[in-house]
């Protein structure tokens, strides 16, 4: 299985034997909202899920704390996400991540286009209990790289999202929040006029009590050609 290190702010550090990963999906506050994206994606081709808010389990070494991201096609794109990750003593952490999704995969099965890419979590973690009375204030950003040059590409606070505390009582009923876990949060609206298939995805989860912020940075590389 994958292992994770994450520092926290006063310098100590977390390792975390990773076993099982959850992806969320439809993971807004406003489940109005949510009902309209889901509209709009089956016009896409996207089916649409059973239920709302989605939870779709992922191969735990999908979990990666990494610089690059081997992509299959050019259709492939992250997602500015927060984690939430339960140390080995049951501390739960609170990171920022990018869920690298295949789109052209997605139209089959969102299920099957989760597992096509990785997980990618920042190095650096916040104790959740420390941030946790000031959530809604905390923000959510990212931005892509196209021939050098960046844009951002989405931008909102954890307010528009169902809460870490909100997914920690979905786990702790279905027996799953225990060491090793880690629940990446789904993510936020991305801007139309941003192109999301990028060469680099970078994402930063800030808190502007404190000025404290997480980052994660990424290239995608595209995979050599096939033989056969």
């Amino acid at each position: 299985m994958a292992v994770l290190t994450f520092e926290l702010p006063d310098g100590s550090v977390r390792d975390v034997d990773v076993r099982q990963v959850l992806n969320a999906g439809y993971a807004g506050r406003s489940q109005q909202d949510v009902a309209a994206h889901v509209a709009e994606l089956a016009e896409l081709g996207v089916p649409a899920p059973s239920v709302t808010p989605a939870l779709y389990p992922v191969s735990p070494y999908l979990a990666q704390q990494t610089d690059t991201v081997a992509a299959q096609h050019a259709r492939t794109s992250g997602e500015a996400e927060w984690a939430l990750i339960v140390a080995a003593d049951g501390e739960l952490l609170l990171t920022a991540a990018c869920d690298h999704t295949d789109r052209d995969l997605e139209v089959h099965g969102v299920a099957w286009s989760k597992n096509a890419g990785p997980d990618v979590l920042a190095r650096r973690a916040w104790r959740l209990a420390d941030v946790e009375a000031r959530l809604d204030e905390l923000t959510l950003r990212a931005w892509v790289t196209h021939d050098g040059k960046e844009s951002e590409i989405q931008s909102g606070t954890l307010a528009e999202l169902l809460t870490p505390g909100y997914w920690a009582e979905v786990l702790r009923s279905r027996g799953d929040l225990v060491p090793g876990t880690v629940l990446i949060s789904g993510t936020i609206p991305m801007a139309e006029d941003v192109d999301q298939f990028a060469e680099t995805w970078r994402v930063e989860l800030g808190d502007p009590a404190t000025g404290d912020t997480i980052r994660l940075a990424y290239d995608v590389i595209p995979m050599p050609e096939p033989i056969g």
